[in-house]
């Protein structure tokens, strides 16, 4: 099987697309030859749900300096899940 790679594109962050999609370019490589470039299209629906599961996916893990305060909230707050 061909290992496959999927990243983040650098110096291009997440942007919006209207007012209804988020945008997050990516890069793709296999063996780790590039191959080129493509789109993460979500919906708000599809933001919230992924900006969800990755703050309780986060939670218990240390907070650094740079994270969003909504991290913070999750896992300091008085409703922090336990």
């Amino acid at each position: 099987m061909k290992a496959w790679q999927i990243g983040l594109v650098s110096k291009r962050g997440l942007r919006r697309e209207g007012d209804e999609r988020f945008v997050l370019p990516l890069w793709i490589a296999r063996e780790g030859t590039p191959l080129g470039t493509s789109e993460l299209v979500l919906t708000v629906a599809e933001a919230e749900q992924l900006h969800a599961a990755l703050c309780y996916a986060l939670d218990g893990k240390p907070i650094p300096d740079f994270a969003p305060e909504c991290r913070n909230s999750i896992q300091r707050g008085p409703s922090a899940r336990r």
